[in-house]
């Protein structure tokens, strides 16, 4: 989900430090809830963790350019079942940065613009999963459907913050559609696999029991 430098430019680009502000914005307030909740110790403890594993993701798993962005398998999802949606927003947000400080300078004019496209559909992927999952499910007990529907709004929300870019960015014009088409097309491919590695992920927790009242990870996810 990269933005390919060059897509969005000039005074066009001002727009992504402001939707990057409110998703900061975001990330601030479910923080400061969970530090009320559990203690800054447990927010420092998981966001270090979900901060290396986005970083796994982002520069060791296989990801390849298909037309405007890359595609890439960022389990976002996973971050937010198992670590919960404060350390998730933060970890999304650092292990960007150290990638792009460390192995990809050419990506931090464009910082702005994918913490936007990452966070904020993980956020609204925080609401979906309140509706459809009820108080009393565990996430590890938590279904396919369930888990597709998470994908599906994180996933696609991700795809549609990447295609607003893109026509803000270059217009309307026969490629750009045709390479945002394409992006699309090769991102939602993820949803069909991301739950089948959720639950496999959530399967694996439940051997993980005996931690059910650490609080390095989410407190829903064993009860």
């Amino acid at each position: 989900m990269h933005i390919e430098p060059g897509v969005v430019d000039g005074a066009k680009i001002v727009l992504s430090y402001a939707t990057a502000l409110a998703a900061f914005g975001f990330s601030a307030k479910t923080s400061i809830e969970m530090i009320k909740k559990n203690g800054v110790m447990s927010l420092m403890g998981r966001s270090a963790f979900t901060t290396m594993l986005v970083f796994i993701f982002f520069q060791v798993m296989p990801h390849h350019a298909v037309g405007v962005s890359e595609v890439h398998f960022i389990l976002g999802s996973t971050l937010f079942l198992m670590f919960g949606p404060a350390a998730a927003s933060i970890g999304l947000l650092s292990g960007l940065l150290v990638q792009g400080v460390f192995f990809a300078p050419i990506d931090l004019p464009q910082y702005g613009m994918n913490v936007t496209t990452l966070l904020l559909p993980l956020f609204a992927m925080s609401v979906v999963a309140r509706r459809i999952i009820s108080d009393n499910t565990a996430y590890v007990d938590i279904t396919y459907k369930q888990a597709l529907k998470l994908s599906l709004t994180y996933q696609g929300g991700i795809v549609a913050w990447v295609a607003f870019w893109a026509f803000y960015g270059q217009g309307f014009g026969a490629e750009n559609v045709a390479s945002v088409a394409t992006f699309g097309m090769a991102y939602m491919s993820v949803v069909l696999l991301e739950p089948v590695l959720d639950l496999a992920v959530l399967a694996g927790a439940k051997s993980l029991n005996r931690f059910k009242n650490s609080t390095l990870l989410e407190a829903r996810l064993f009860r």
